[in-house]
């Protein structure tokens, strides 16, 4: 067996010691995955292992890192070691890589990789938290291990949270930038200043593995990138001498997202939120009960007025029915309420832990785009746009939360409630 000289950045030099989470994070030019796929290839020829190169979505072979395989197996001269076919990669020893996507996967599919000795995920700022959940318990093969590369997007997302905010044991994570790399060409560092210039906003996110505030044409980037520069994205805690008022936005097939929110002179404080569906407001309003905090004024929704043809009552009254202080939320156009929404944000404190779900989706609301013209047209209705509603109905009703004394009854729920 011939000796291997390989070249990677001094900072990847873990790739050949065991660690159950090898993972390679930041921006363009770092060869993250140029020295993965070097490093797996040195790997499969010194002894026989399984590999699988995964992604969270891969439609063809051309989607997955097959090409970079082969033209780092070139570049290593071990073409006749490796025989490349367009599905797989063998190794004469019996070294065997795969490709496969995750979102196709189902519990059931998955369980053909068990036997796999290292997973590389690329791209994996995009594999989802159901993704991570079935491949995650499915690699438990003795000293198996899954490595991961990728440029980061929202410090909401799943992977980023997972690895980087909460590293799980014996991970070796490192963040590596172009300047890690001794490598670097001029094309690319021209490349780079050109982007710098240009494209300064974008340039940290591109070029320096930094989180953007949003994603690309979020309809609250702008504000939400100003209230995590201020400190207004933090530890929000409960202040038991002010009203908790509770804003729904009404869902059973789509989210029933609640937030639960209290106000200091003109500060409106978001302590907490979560999204659930097909529950019915019994569930819901025994769920805050429980939480045993002071209470102040629910707000529903204007169509929570609508009478629900399976009970013959209305959201509002059956809230009002179970003892709760019940306002609807003023009717405003959805534009009228984004623009409330934008002037309001400057008051707004959101807790960063109990309602990351709606830092979440304020993050990822964004515009319908027209296909023929490009332009942006009403707002994207998604698993995002309920969180967005949400925050929308809380600025609305910001004045008419008071910390005024209330007669507010807690009976015992009666069975039924609306469903949605």
């Amino acid at each position: 067996m011939l000796k291997l000289k390989v070249q990677i950045p001094e900072k990847l030099g873990f790739l050949f010691s065991p660690k159950r989470y090898k993972i390679a994070y930041g921006g363009r030019g770092s060869t993250k995955s140029w020295s993965f796929a070097r490093a797996l290839l040195v790997l499969g020829y010194s002894k026989p292992v399984r590999i699988l190169c995964a992604r969270e979505v891969q439609r063809s072979i051309k989607q997955s890192v097959h090409q970079l395989l082969v033209d780092q197996i070139q570049l290593l001269d071990l073409g006749k070691f490796y025989e490349v076919t367009e599905t797989q990669i063998r190794g004469a020893n019996g070294t065997l890589i795969n490709f496969a996507g995750l979102a196709q996967q189902s519990v059931e599919s998955i369980k053909s990789f068990e036997g796999v000795d290292i997973v590389w995920v690329e791209e994996a700022q995009t594999v989802s938290k159901r993704s991570w959940s079935i491949l995650i318990p499915t690699i438990r093969k003795p000293g198996s291990e899954i490595w991961l590369t990728f440029n980061p997007d929202l410090d909401t997302d799943d992977t980023y949270t997972r690895f980087v905010e909460n590293t799980p044991p014996n991970s070796e994570i490192v963040k590596i930038n172009y300047d890690d790399n001794p490598w670097l060409s001029d094309e690319m560092e021209q490349e780079r200043l050109h982007c710098k210039e240009t494209e300064p906003d974008d340039y940290p996110n591109i070029w320096e593995g930094m989180c953007k505030a949003a994603v690309d044409g979020a309809i609250f980037a702008k504000e939400i990138t100003e209230s995590q520069e201020k400190g207004r994205i933090c530890n929000v805690p409960y202040d038991s001498l002010l009203k908790v008022h509770i804003v729904f936005d009404l869902g059973w097939n789509d989210a029933m997202a609640i937030s639960l929110v209290q106000r200091s002179t003109s500060e409106i404080r978001v302590i907490e939120y979560w999204e659930d569906s097909h529950k019915t407001l019994e569930h819901y309003s025994n769920t805050l009960k429980a939480k045993n905090l002071n209470w102040g004024t629910v707000f529903l929704p204007h169509d929570g007025k609508a009478q629900d043809f399976k009970t013959g009552k209305s959201a509002v009254q059956i809230m009002k029915g179970w003892g709760w202080n019940v306002e609807t939320v003023s009717e405003m156009s959805i534009e009228a309420g984004i623009k409330l929404a934008r002037m309001t944000f400057p008051r707004v404190y959101i807790d960063k832990s109990n309602a990351y779900g709606l830092v979440n989706c304020l993050k990822r609301y964004k515009r319908i785009i027209n296909s023929q013209t490009n332009e942006p047209g009403t707002p994207l209705h998604d698993e995002y746009s309920h969180g967005a509603d949400n925050f929308r109905y809380i600025c609305i009703s910001a004045d008419q939360m008071n910390n005024h004394a209330m007669d507010v009854k807690m009976p015992e729920i009666s069975v039924g409630g609306w469903m949605g």
